[in-house]
């Protein structure tokens, strides 16, 4: 398993060795003396998987205060483009955003710690995504980040997005809250 460092600090792009045969293929997706070596932490609480189709963008999601989250991400069937944004107030890379595609073709995953809104839009005529979280959901402490804000620049690469009501009422960037912790 090869983990390498992105362009914003604390976010981890983690390649895993992908043994293939005529049987299909065999990789690791964690591993605990690891991941744990490069400060990402083994005490996940909570899994997710979210099926999506074509065009789909989720986020830019967070959370805040005790129930911060960093997530383990990864494609377990089609490929989407990931995305993060810093939102670590004092971070030199504070509002800048980080864009990977993830598949099933290539088997990576991608370690967000708290700090970061993420979000992703599908790539493939349909994705399941996974996500291991270092904190349960909280509806109170969730928040997110207009994913068309001008100011984050983010080219989602899809045409006709699909996006929940949720989603495309969310505040600006320039509008989150100044004062929370993560």
């Amino acid at each position: 398993m090869k983990i390498e460092k992105t362009d914003l600090d604390g976010i981890l792009l983690i390649k895993p060795e992908v043994y293939r045969d005529e049987r299909g293929y065999f990789l690791e997706s964690f591993r605990k003396n690891l991941f744990e070596s490069y400060g990402i932490p083994a005490d996940f609480l909570q899994d997710n998987i979210s099926q999506s189709k074509k065009n789909t963008i989720r986020g830019l999601h967070y959370q805040i205060g005790e129930f911060a989250q960093g997530k383990l991400c990864t494609v377990i069937y089609g490929k989407v483009l990931d995305i993060s944004v810093d939102i670590r107030f004092g971070s030199p890379t504070f509002g800048k955003h980080l864009s990977l595609e993830l598949s099933a073709d290539n088997n990576f995953l991608l370690w967000i710690p708290p700090g970061f809104a993420h979000g992703f839009s599908v790539l493939s005529e349909e994705a399941v995504f996974y996500y291991k979280c270092t904190n349960y959901y909280s509806k109170e402490h969730e928040r997110s980040i207009y994913f068309a804000d001008e100011e984050l620049n983010i080219d989602w690469k899809v045409d006709h997005p699909l996006v929940s009501h949720k989603d495309m009422n969310s505040p600006k960037f320039r509008d989150i809250e100044k004062n929370f912790s993560y």
